[in-house]
């Protein structure tokens, strides 16, 4: 035993765990694009209100004093922007939605790092002569067992869609036999009934043949 333990390869222990550091309160590249998309937007819609299509709203004050339409319609557009950008500061602020950029940032940068150097999960990568047996043979035969998960998963839908058709076949064979069963029992009630009179007539007959036979019987005594 401590000839195997001389020679097996040791395993490096996991990297101590280091908190995170702060994240930075200036705007990466992510909270800078926001910033960018919502200054070009503003831009566009301050563009869209240019003092022509403004003037054409107010034609007489245009005719007749143009600068000071033109003042107002400057007025108006900065107070437009001082408003908006004041807005996108509070939601920024409110939702602290640089330091969650940022993050991302971060997050984003530590995952392409580690998928550059084929890190997974933080660690580094694991020699395949560091592992032992039984993970050796797991890691060739997951491929192998994955194939037979995927290949047993489509026989175990293929064999539940033929149960269903299966149980639906058996629930109208149902309906069929009780159907039946119901016209047998009426046939049956018909020929208990026609055998129920039949046995009436025949007693009846039976009667009129005995009575025919007691008058023959008197008619016979009465001409002796």
């Amino acid at each position: 035993m401590s000839y195997w333990l001389a020679i097996k390869p040791d395993r490096k222990p996991p990297p101590p765990h280091h908190p995170p550091a702060p994240v930075p309160l200036t705007p990466g590249p992510r909270a800078s694009r926001l910033q960018q998309v919502f200054s070009e937007a503003l831009a566009r819609t301050l563009r869209a209100n240019s003092y022509a299509n403004f003037s054409a709203c107010f034609p007489t004050p245009a005719k007749h004093v143009p600068a000071s339409l033109e003042s107002v319609w400057r007025q108006l557009n900065a107070k437009l922007e001082e408003s908006a950008r004041a807005e996108f500061d509070d939601i920024i602020r409110e939702r602290d939605a640089v330091r969650g950029l940022n993050e991302l940032d971060r997050l984003v940068g530590e995952a392409r790092l580690r998928r550059a150097n084929g890190e997974a999960k933080g660690e580094g990568p694991v020699a395949p002569h560091t592992l032992g047996a039984e993970e050796l043979y797991q890691a060739h035969l997951a491929p192998y067992l994955q194939e037979a998960q995927s290949s047993l998963n489509a026989k175990i839908q293929a064999a539940q869609s033929q149960n269903a058709e299966l149980v639906e076949k058996i629930q109208q064979q149902r309906k069929e036999i009780e159907s039946l069963l119901s016209g047998l029992e009426a046939v049956v009630a018909d020929l208990e009934g026609a055998a129920g009179a039949a046995t009436q007539f025949s007693k009846e007959n039976s009667l009129r043949q005995e009575a025919i036979q007691m008058d023959e019987e008197v008619k016979a005594r009465d001409e002796i």
